[in-house]
Parts: C-alpha cells; structure tokens; sequence
C-alpha cells in the first residue's frame, strides 16, 4: 500500500487537540498512521503577526491515490472550522500533503512533493524524526541532510 508524509500544524484554539483530533478524523478515513513525529513549537511562517505554531509530521499508509489523500485532508480541515483568510495565517488546523511515495507530480491544484518543504524546519525536521533517510524525490538528498541545512 502507497505510503505519505503528511505536515500537521495549529495556532489557534487548543493546538495540540486540534493536531490530535486531526489525526483520528485520518484514521476514521482508513488512512492508517504508520509513526507520527513528536510535537513541536514553531514560529508562524510568512505572516509573522500571529500565535506560535505546534507542528508535526506523520508517516501513513493508505489505499487513496494522491488526489484522493489530498482532498480527504481539505475536507477534515473544512469539518474541523479552518478558515482561509490569509495567506499563511492563523488557522485551527493544517494538513499539508507533503510526500507520496517518490512522486513528482505537477497538476492544477496537486503538487507533489510539496513545494516549500524542502524551506521549511517546520516540515523537515519532524519528517527527518520518522525517517532521516527518506529521499526528497526531486532533490535527491535526505531528509535528514534537508534538514540539517535548515537548522
């Protein structure tokens, strides 16, 4: 069965609850988490005027294809209240699909693997936590070395 790295990220309301609850919704979707990354603090990305960010990763399992997984994750973000009014602002909850297999896919609205990843510690360092060697797809270099670059 394919294997994904999925982002989790929160800063409003109760952040790890929100990365908890986010985890079972996938998990209620048969999309089976394989190892999650531990929880850590961050600060916001972007739009620097808001909370902190409590930030994870997850390696799953699952039998949806790229489209599939990526809108089960919009829609768990939609039933959970997310709110899109800024670019990269505050939010309840985000799941970003970050890894599948080692695709490289380049569609309207499906990019794989996720642009930005590779720029943020946020990103890498949790998936480097669950696996240091798993090879970026494009940049042929591991997570583990992606993040060290970060950090």
């Amino acid at each position: 069965m394919p294997r994904a790295f999925i982002a989790l990220g929160s800063n409003l309301g109760n952040r790890e609850k929100n990365i908890m609850e986010a985890v079972e919704r996938m998990k209620r979707r048969g999309i089976k988490i394989l190892k999650m990354s531990g929880i850590i603090e961050t600060e916001p990305y972007g739009y620097t005027k808001q909370d902190k960010f409590l930030n994870a990763a997850c390696l799953v399992e699952t039998e949806l294809n790229p489209r599939e997984l990526l809108d089960a994750l919009l829609e768990i973000e939609r039933d959970m209240g997310r709110e899109r009014k800024i670019r990269w602002g505050p939010r309840n909850i985000d799941l970003d699909l970050i890894f599948y297999e080692d695709l490289v896919i380049r569609e309207e609205g499906l990019i794989i693997p996720h642009p930005d990843a590779h720029n943020r510690a946020f990103v890498m360092g949790p998936i480097a936590e669950i696996d240091p060697d798993y090879q970026h797809p494009v940049l042929k270099k591991s997570a583990g070395e992606i993040y060290r670059t970060l950090s």
